[in-house]
């Protein structure tokens, strides 16, 4: 009877042969009439099903079952050789109802047998498990990207970490110097006492020809001992987003206290040139607003050639935020006097203040200024900005949230009573400027600016349970996503922001602000809020894969319209077409939604919000 059941399908792929002989003597198959319940809530489930031919609903089971089952209760729909049941038997019993849609016929998996191959198989039983992150990873290790793991795992550790030149205190500049000719170094680790301090080539000559120092001076007097390092066992990856963030060409590698040497930029650019994925970093050799430009263009190539790698989306978000930080940065030393820039300070908020901005998004920003600067041109040259930025290919804010708008160029204390006001209101739109607010962070100019004004907001919060219990509710104001899925299936169209990502960024965005997280990322702000026990470690790994996931998938989707478009746009980038899914995405993006909707029930009790 199981002649038609396919083997190349994950999870049964993960069986030995002996497991999928197994599997295949105690299959056995069923017939259900349309409206037929398959799988009562509360009830124990026989066994595994997996549909052959036909169409299941699964439904909330704490309503009553309704024979109608195109009613709005089916929140996901089973077809084309997907599995249900599994969650109910390793519960014990069924918390939802499975009914028929049409007739259909499934194979049908014993529970007796399905606990056999979990015993003997690890794979299997972890991707049984709903557990987002194992599942993600079997997915990775089986599927077309699995020859890539080199590039996406390389560590520092592996060959790149270069032997440093160290001279100890009371060594001359001109020794110094000779000894980085003689070792072909371009760089010098000068000891002072327990403390390593980095010269490079330039400091040299800008010790000896701007400040007009002795060459018989101590080069360990004008080391840096502010050093940027990192681990050994990082990955590489990280190192080329912490130096494209730092501005700077090396890193000094240390296992605790430990000096092993130091990483330079042209060895990681080379590590990953010789896989053709990186494109040059032109943005640091620019010098005008058309080299930036130029740059700017570059950013869709790399994206592109990141994902289709198999990079981990988190590290390209990472690396492209970087990026696009230091496009902006440098465009605003373009465009802002030299006398001006200790007094105002550039911020960006929403995606791009969380790092989590990949494809060119509406634009974001902001400009706090000292109280008091007296500046009559700034809103033209904000304008000026503003267009530059979208002549890069930043698209401008349909909501106008940009530095060309004066609403959104205050002074310090301005700023802060702002965000005070805006958290007193509890209309939509001021939880919607707050909440974008939020996720300030700033990129050019003075950030003491920045930071007294949030500080001052965070201590007007302070506290409240009224604010965070309003500010919280937004979480709710979609509809939850696995309630309109099925449906959606059928019109072929989700909004992934909506349904997936928004619930996850503004539940956990309150919750870091109720405990004054400083981080504006949503994977920092999950891990932060695990650290401090307000989140179990299995929830934030889980909500972090899904969010994880539905950036991806809406990644994929916006490079392919990007393709397919005559002017290399794409206007609806929330926009998943699901017939575009193929099975394994499919069986993904319905554990990350259940992840969702539990995350939801979760922020509706912690902060005692009504229905």
């Amino acid at each position: 009877m199981s002649e038609s059941f396919n083997m190349d399908n994950l999870p049964f792929s993960l069986l030995t042969a002996k497991e999928q002989e197994l599997l295949n003597n105690n299959l056995d198959i069923a017939y259900f009439q349309k409206g037929e319940t398959i799988i009562s809530a509360g009830e124990v489930p026989e066994g595994v099903f997996i549909v052959l031919k036909g169409k299941v609903g699964e439904s909330d089971g704490s309503e009553a079952i309704d024979q109608d089952v195109s009613a709005a209760n089916v929140f996901v729909h089973y077809q084309d050789e997907d599995y249900f049941g599994g969650w109910s038997v390793l519960n014990g019993r069924a918390i939802h109802n499975f009914i028929a849609v049409e007739e259909t016929i499934c194979h049908v998996l014993p529970t007796r047998t399905l606990m056999e191959l979990i015993a003997s198989n690890a794979l299997f039983a972890d991707y049984f498990q709903q557990n987002l992150t194992a599942k993600r990873e079997i997915v990775a290790q089986h599927g077309q990207n699995q020859d890539m793991a080199e590039f996406m795992l390389a560590r520092i550790e592996d060959g790149t970490i270069r032997e440093p030149l160290i001279v100890l205190e009371g060594t001359s500049i001109a020794e110094a110097t000779r000894m980085m000719r003689e070792m072909k170094a371009d760089c010098v680790l000068a000891k002072k006492g327990n403390r390593y301090g980095m010269v490079t080539g330039t400091d040299l000559l800008d010790a000896v020809i701007i400040n007009g120092l002795p060459l018989e001076s101590d080069v360990s007097e004008i080391a840096s001992y502010r050093l940027i390092t990192t681990d050994p066992q990082d990955y590489l990856f990280n190192a080329l987003i912490m130096m494209t963030q730092q501005q700077i060409e090396r890193v000094v590698v240390m296992r605790g206290t430990e000096l092993l040497g130091i990483v330079e930029l042209t060895d990681v650019l080379s590590h990953f040139s010789s896989h053709s994925h990186v494109i040059g970093l032109r943005v640091e050799r620019a010098q005008t607003v058309e080299d930036l430009r130029e740059a700017s263009r570059g950013l869709t190539d790399l994206i592109k050639a990141l994902i289709s790698t198999g990079v981990k989306i988190r590290f390209t978000m990472e690396l492209l935020a970087a990026m696009n930080g230091r496009i902006i940065s440098k465009l605003f030393d373009l465009v802002i006097p030299n006398d001006l820039r200790p007094h105002v300070c550039l911020i960006v908020m929403g995606s791009e203040g969380r790092g989590e901005q990949i494809m060119k998004t509406d634009q974001d920003n902001g400009l706090i200024f000292r109280d008091g600067l007296e500046w009559p041109e700034k809103h033209a040259v904000m304008r000026k900005f503003s267009e530059t930025l979208i002549s890069f290919g930043f698209p401008p804010c349909p909501g106008n949230i940009m530095v060309s708008n004066p609403e959104w160029v205050n002074s310090t204390s301005d700023w802060a009573n702002k965000l005070n006001d805006w958290s007193q209101k509890f209309d939509g739109e001021s939880v919607m400027k707050l909440a974008i607010a939020v996720d300030g962070k700033p990129v050019a100019g003075n950030a003491a600016l920045f930071k007294v004004a949030r500080n001052a907001f965070l201590r007007s919060v302070r506290n409240n349970d009224i604010f965070f219990s309003h500010f919280a509710k937004a979480s709710l104001n979609f509809d939850t996503p696995l309630t309109f899925f099925g449906n959606l299936k059928e019109k072929g169209v989700l909004d992934i922001k909506k349904g997936g990502i928004f619930p996850i960024v503004h539940g956990v965005r309150t919750m870091a602000l109720e405990h004054r997280i400083l981080e504006t990322n949503t994977f920092k702000r999950i891990e932060a809020l695990v650290e401090m026990e307000q989140m179990r470690k299995n929830h934030g790994e889980n909500l972090a894969e899904a969010l994880s996931l539905f950036v991806q998938i809406r990644l994929k989707h916006q490079i392919q319209r990007v393709e397919e478009s005559q002017d290399g746009r794409d206007s609806t980038p929330n926009a998943i077409d699901l017939q575009r899914l193929n099975k394994l995405e499919r069986d993904l993006l319905r554990d990350a939604l259940r992840i969702v909707k539990d995350f939801k029930k979760h922020l509706a009790s912690r902060y005692h919000i009504g229905s």
